[in-house]
């Protein structure tokens, strides 16, 4: 599960969460990314690249630009890890419903 926590940590920037949670809208070029942002487009291309190393965006080139888009494998493998701490709480709450309703 270290893919996750470094995922977490990669989203765990500013910069990089915003440039995500934007290509969670729809699939988007570094200009148009870099629209809004205080940072400079090759700055961006910085932040697509940890983004992509981490798994969690994929790009394609169309023409002269590089679009790029969330990575499904990615949120995945969050998800994968988010999901044992879900499953260890609802068990714990089955046991504890359980442990009251035999009290009573």
């Amino acid at each position: 599960m270290a893919y996750a926590v470094n995922a977490l940590t990669t989203l765990a920037d500013p910069t990089r969460r915003t440039i995500f949670e934007r290509l969670a809208e729809r699939p988007q070029a570094v200009g148009e990314l870099a629209n809004g942002l205080p940072v400079s487009r090759p700055a961006v291309s910085q932040h697509l690249k940890v983004l992509k190393a981490a798994s969690l965006v994929t790009d394609r080139a169309e023409g002269t630009r590089h679009i790029y888009r969330i990575d499904p494998r990615g949120l995945g493998e969050i998800r994968k890890w988010l999901d044992q701490f879900w499953d260890a709480s609802l068990e714990a709450f089955a046991a504890e419903i359980e442990k009251t309703e035999s009290t009573t």
